[in-house]
């Protein structure tokens, strides 16, 4: 967001914003990854009509499937409806989301010649996002937070070389260890695709921004670092000039949480593997966390939902005696499409009135 002399102007007194950066937020803040999605019954409602990128790419869409839960659940984020794959799409890579698969990429990319054909992300290919932002900005109210997103460049190498989703990753690795020029040319090609896009939200006025390194898990510490810790630290060092919080999340990354959050994040994402006290210990002091009620315990009933609730809470009070600046809660992973919403609506009722 901007004045009119277009200095940006930052809200910092947003309760995501103020938990991030080590300030006092009014409430705990708490979003959920998937907040908007399957589990909405008027996201299925709209989906019925409309396919997945399409939808992506629609600005009054992106607004109103983002919009939706934070009217029902009273969320302090709302998180930009996208994919990690929009980027990728926008650039010209011939891909589609498939129901019950996931990305899909036509011609898979797994040589020199396939690497040097990726194009670049030219900003007006993804304009329809930055309008669905101006719209949020305009939707939203005071206290809640627009949070941009992108893939991180070794999850969306991932999905380019194995073709979609993996179990094992082998093809990927395979070019990691067996062709590293290859491999490194690539992620600085996908490195450049996602600080263009994350360039786009920002100065469309986002409040902060998530890099998403989905399957970084699937990797040693050893190999993160090599080959993957120096571009995600790119992006992060290209958009911090915007002055808002920069959140990094991975899926059991529980052995990365240090190297990830020493990439460049304020925010360090922690799955529910991991106490968030111990993931203090690992980090070390001066980020917040956020995280990380298990998504499969909302379907244990309200007794349990509630008090793991409060023992997360318990533990993000905990993980900052022992030296994050803030705790944004959360669950996990994103939230499960067979979740009832409205045990997510009465989780941040619990969450708020701790």
């Amino acid at each position: 967001m901007s004045n009119a002399t277009g200095t940006r102007v930052h809200r910092s007194n947003l309760p995501l914003v103020a938990a991030a950066t080590g300030a006092n937020p009014s409430r705990r803040p708490v979003w959920f990854m998937r907040q908007a999605g399957r589990s909405l019954p008027e996201y299925r409602a709209i989906r019925a009509d409309h396919g997945m990128l399409e939808s992506c790419f629609d600005a009054e869409l992106v607004c109103e499937i983002t919009m939706q839960p934070v009217r029902r659940h009273d969320v302090d984020a709302a998180i930009l409806f996208s994919d990690i794959v929009v980027p990728l799409k926008a650039a010209g890579i011939d891909l589609d989301i498939v129901a019950g698969t996931g990305p899909v990429i036509a011609e898979p990319v797994r040589s020199p010649d396939a690497v040097s054909r990726i194009p670049r992300l030219e900003p007006a290919a993804v304009g329809s996002i930055a309008r669905a932002i101006e719209l949020l900005l305009g939707e939203l109210g005071d206290q809640v937070a627009l949070i941009g997103f992108a893939g991180a460049p070794f999850t969306l190498a991932s999905y380019l070389i194995e073709g979609g989703p993996s179990r094992n990753y082998e093809r990927t690795k395979a070019m990691m260890h067996g062709d590293p020029e290859t491999w490194a040319e690539l992620m600085a090609r996908l490195a450049d695709i996602t600080i263009a896009f994350l360039r786009v939200q920002l100065e469309a006025g986002v409040d902060a921004i998530q890099l998403f390194d989905s399957w970084a898990g699937m990797l040693s510490a050893a190999d993160y670092q090599r080959f993957v810790a120096p571009h995600s630290a790119r992006v992060l060092a290209e958009v911090a000039g915007y002055g808002v919080p920069r959140i990094h999340f991975g899926v059991g990354t529980g052995e990365l949480l240090a190297p990830m959050a020493h990439v460049g994040a304020d925010v360090i994402g922690v799955d529910w593997r991991v106490p968030l006290e111990e993931a203090v210990r690992r980090v070390g002091p001066g980020k917040a966390v956020q995280g990380n009620l298990d998504p499969t315990l909302l379907f244990a009933g309200p007794d349990v939902v509630d008090a793991e609730v409060r023992r997360v809470v318990a533990d993000g009070d905990r993980a900052i005696a022992a030296g994050a600046v803030g705790h944004i809660f959360n669950l996990g992973h994103g939230v499960l499409p067979g979740t009832d919403p409205d045990v997510l609506t009465r989780a941040v009722e619990v969450i708020h009135g701790l």
